[in-house]
């Protein structure tokens, strides 16, 4: 009887029971699934997947027309929670090409987690993605230098050139090299390009990105 109450609590959604029985952004991925139920997306397209840095980029496509784009980034988000929801926000949509971006958080949430770690973590969700998408593209778009992360700098650095060496002896992938184009002549991450809160950024932000990410995007 227990079992059943269970199921039919989850059946009514957070919102309806402790927050503590549904896993974390249960309501953003929740919120995706009535999003394609209302309106399909196109299956073959571009999918960009991973923490906010995607998610607070709701004009994705307008970035990149002629492009068929499906944004799945949900804010917060660290690797392990986009490989819980891989097989909610990644694979039904069956993309020609998956553009990932994630890993900052994973540093963020706590000083034990280490480069190597955050690595070992975006090789499971490339492992999970190749299998399941054989001849899907995958891109990962290279954590970028978040003033507000400045003491994180060399761990991301670390992580970068990691992810880097690995998708280079791996077929029908790409690294994506913001963060240098995001840092002045001293080094330093450029201020304009982020919000007040040193993290998230400003359009002339994704101004840079897109011009380091189309040439990676295939073409339809």
């Amino acid at each position: 009887m227990k079992i059943y109450l269970f199921a039919f609590l989850l059946f009514l959604g957070c919102d309806a029971v402790a927050q503590t029985i549904c896993p974390p952004f249960w309501n953003e991925i929740t919120h995706f699934k009535k999003e394609d139920k209302v309106s399909p997306p196109i299956k073959g397209s571009i999918l960009f997947v991973g923490s906010s840095s995607f998610a607070k980029w709701t004009d994705v496509a307008n970035y990149f027309p002629g492009y068929s784009i499906i944004n799945r980034g949900f804010g917060g988000s660290s690797i392990p929670d986009v490989i819980r929801y891989a097989y909610d926000v990644i694979l039904p949509y069956q993309p020609k090409q998956v553009v990932i971006y994630c890993g900052e958080n994973d540093l963020a949430v706590s000083d034990s987690i280490s480069a190597n770690e955050v690595v070992l973590r975006f090789k499971t969700l490339f492992g999970i993605i190749r299998e399941n998408l054989p001849l899907a593209n995958i891109q990962f778009v290279s954590l970028k230098p978040s003033p507000s992360r400045k003491q994180l700098a060399p761990k991301m650095e670390a992580v970068n050139k990691e992810i880097k060496t690995f998708l280079n002896k791996k077929k029908n992938t790409g690294f994506i090299d913001v963060y240098q184009a995001m840092l002045d002549e001293n080094g330093e991450a450029r201020k304009e390009l982020f919000l007040e809160d040193n993290l998230h950024m400003r359009p002339a932000g994704y101004d840079i990105w897109q011009k380091k990410i189309q040439p990676h995007l295939l073409k339809n």
